[in-house]
């Protein structure tokens, strides 16, 4: 039982760990490109260990798939570079933060946020 557990454990976490890495993440270099001028973007400030964000990582890989080419769905995670928490002024993660097409920040939510949450913000903002 032991090696199984040990196995499923390596499984899963190999799995959330190709999670994470293919959300969309920006490193500090590319920053200046967020948002993303022409295309809604939505940010989700975070951190790889926080339990809420963990929580957010497969409908952050879901909207990303769902919405390439139609709106920005970027993760960027504050322990590897904390630049964003003063410029977005971050006080607790997650935060997702919604811009129109303009670069204006148009809604911020703050903790986890549902799909539903998501898409539905997405939508009032043009974006099916």
């Amino acid at each position: 039982m032991k090696i199984r557990t040990t196995v499923l454990f390596a499984a899963l976490f190999s799995f959330s760990m190709f999670i994470v890495f293919s959300i969309q993440t920006i490193h500090a270099k590319d920053f200046s490109e967020v948002p993303v001028k022409g295309l809604v973007t939505m940010i989700d400030i975070g951190s790889k260990k926080c339990v809420p964000c963990k929580m957010m990582e497969p409908i952050m890989e879901k909207m990303e798939k769902a919405y390439r080419g139609k709106a920005a769905i970027i993760f960027i995670d504050i322990r590897e570079n904390e630049d964003p928490i003063q410029r977005f002024d971050i006080r607790i993660i997650p935060t997702q933060i919604f811009f129109d097409k303009d670069g204006r920040e148009v809604f911020r939510h703050i903790g986890f946020m549902s799909e539903e949450a998501i898409v539905k913000q997405l939508r009032k903002m043009g974006v099916n």
